[in-house]
């Protein structure tokens, strides 16, 4: 058997003020055939990381193609995206004839001329290899599982948690069962029940852990070879958004159809409640003060640069401040001009710097204060899951009684090692302000005496009924009140 694995991904805030380049993947990766490192999977790359792993053992060839990805920011430039796409088709070509394709995706990409970018790359590799050869597609959860990409691929699965920390198990299973299916063993169909709803679900609340951990254990049971939720990315205006359930069974349609309908049915029941309470910056920031145990941790889901925004809003910075608290540390602030500043001063020294608040309004003002460097890491990293996430050249400041780190490469608050690589221990803070959705989860959720989630004035409003949506297909809720969930494939 012969089996090409490909990556091509990004996650694509139409709103955001960022664009996105050729550039963008260069910086984070952009690897040619073979290039990919054994020791660990990079972003979406996990499919081509497993297959080279169980090539030999499970007596397939692999034929690796180029893996491009780039952190979420604004819409795909089109001349780029083409050429990247081309590129792995081309290589598709030269690798004919294939048995099965292993394509590491995202699931919400978006390209100047493209909403669904997953399904034009699917349309188009289905046309090179015929109807014959298995395609499996591992996607994001924050996805727009589109009819297109839907019908076009055998076997489809999303990772299950969020924080993401399952994206390698996720992997493993797209390769057995494309493996499965070439060897006559099972015969997917799929089925997928529209929620009609926008909505966030945290796998860290009570709620959606007992949800996903019952899907998990019906897996492998009556048939039932596969479920994922698609949660949506709500930042990403296309038509096809929303929260929906894929079923995959082993050749039984009507056995999908009833499952993922039931589940969909019970994620309609839970509309509002999947989400946690955000509180304004200054409630937050002061039942964080007023806590008897620490750290506690504030997360500014609106500034998470895995979403898109540019991570250099300054509210709640600013707040801490002139509120004189202390004992504080927040990260990551996007500023590449700050960081070369801070290096040019120099550890330890005292200086009038201007940092934060550059993209557009939603980062804030600049804050202009007399800082004393505190710490300078070049090449900087921080650890989600099995992945070193790279943050470039970094610093961190002290303002009064709070310790800022400043980035190179925008990314979220993901490990321990955003403070640690800078000398700041952030078990010891009384107060940690991180700018992230949820992933910050698996590393600080751990040493958090208490978590609360922050809705500042940063651009990722987590009121979704504040979005100005243009293309997306109405009626859906929270925009609407009424709607009409079903089976669509």
């Amino acid at each position: 058997m012969r089996l090409f694995a490909a990556t091509l991904a990004t996650e694509t805030n139409t709103f955001s003020p960022l664009p996105t380049s050729i550039d963008a993947y260069r910086e984070t990766v952009f690897l040619r055939p073979n290039e990919h490192p054994s020791e660990t999977p990079l972003m979406c790359t996990a499919p081509l990381f497993v297959a080279r792993r169980r090539a030999e053992r499970d007596g397939f060839t692999l034929i690796e193609g180029s893996c491009f990805a780039a952190s979420p920011a604004g819409t795909t430039n089109r001349a780029d995206y083409e050429a990247m796409r081309d590129e792995i088709l081309d290589q598709m070509k030269a690798a004919m004839p294939l048995d099965g394709l292993l394509l590491g995706l995202h699931g919400a990409m978006v390209a100047h001329g493209y909403d669904d970018v997953e399904g034009d790359i699917l349309e188009r590799a289905r046309a090179i290899v015929g109807p014959g050869c298995v395609i499996g597609v591992e996607l994001d959860p924050h996805c727009h599982l589109t009819r297109k990409r839907i019908g076009l691929a055998d076997v489809t699965i999303c990772y299950k948690e969020f924080p993401h920390t399952d994206v390698v198990e996720r992997a493993e299973e797209v390769l057995d069962l494309v493996l499965a299916t070439l060897r006559g063993e099972v015969k997917p169909v799929s089925s997928v029940y529209d929620c009609r709803q926008i909505q966030s679900y945290p796998t860290t609340f009570p709620l959606m852990r007992g949800f996903v951990d019952r899907i998990k254990s019906m897996e492998g049971k009556d048939g039932i070879l596969s479920i994922s939720i698609a949660h949506c990315f709500p930042y990403g205006d296309v038509p096809e958004i929303g929260t929906r359930v894929l079923v995959v069974t082993d050749g039984d349609k009507a056995r999908a159809d009833q499952v993922a309908t039931a589940l969909g049915e019970e994620l309609v029941s839970m509309r509002g409640k999947t989400q946690p309470q955000y509180l304004d910056v200054a409630t937050g920031v002061a039942a964080a003060v007023e806590s008897n145990e620490s750290p506690v941790v504030l997360a500014e889901p609106a500034d998470n640069a895995g979403g898109g925004a540019p991570s250099d809003n300054t509210t709640i910075l600013r707040h801490l401040i002139d509120a004189q608290v202390e004992d504080a540390a927040v990260g990551p602030i996007w500023d590449p001009i700050a960081v070369r500043l801070c290096f040019d001063a120099g550890l330890g020294a005292r200086f009038p710097l201007r940092f934060g608040g550059k993209i557009g309004p939603t980062s804030g003002t600049p804050i202009d204060a007399m800082v004393e460097v505190v710490g300078l890491a070049r090449d900087g990293w921080q650890r989600f899951g099995p992945t070193r996430v790279p943050l470039g050249d970094c610093a961190a400041i002290r303002v009064g009684g709070v310790e800022v780190v400043l980035i190179t490469k925008r990314t979220q608050a993901l490990g321990l090692e955003l403070f640690t690589n800078l000398g700041i221990d952030p078990t010891a803070k009384k107060l940690l302000v991180v700018k992230s959705t949820n992933h910050f989860m698996a590393a600080f959720g751990p040493i958090a005496k208490k978590v609360l989630y922050i809705e500042s004035d940063a651009p990722l409003s987590r009121d979704y009924r504040k979005i100005p949506y243009r293309n997306v297909d109405r009626p859906i809720w929270p925009l609407d009140a009424e709607t009409s969930p079903g089976l669509i494939v």
